[in-house]
């Protein structure tokens, strides 16, 4: 079966100190280079997800103007 649009799926080994190594078509399609810094999120029910650093940049100005609106503070 051939995934959605935009849609992608690949597997990853875990080696025995932990690492993964992000296969080459997922580093072309999302555009990671060396260097670069990737947030993990995870979830003990739903799982784990990568972003990199413009989607970090995204969540944490989400995240900051949530605290901003709590506090009485303009964005």
């Amino acid at each position: 079966m051939k995934a959605p649009p935009g849609k992608y799926m690949w597997s990853v080994k875990v080696g025995e100190k932990g690492q993964i190594v992000l296969p080459k078509e997922a580093r072309q399609v999302f555009d990671i280079k060396p260097g670069d810094k990737l947030l993990l999120l995870g979830d003990a029910k739903r799982g784990m997800a990568i972003i990199n650093s413009h989607g970090f940049k995204l969540f944490t100005d989400a995240a900051f103007s949530l605290l901003n609106k709590k506090e009485g503070q303009d964005e």
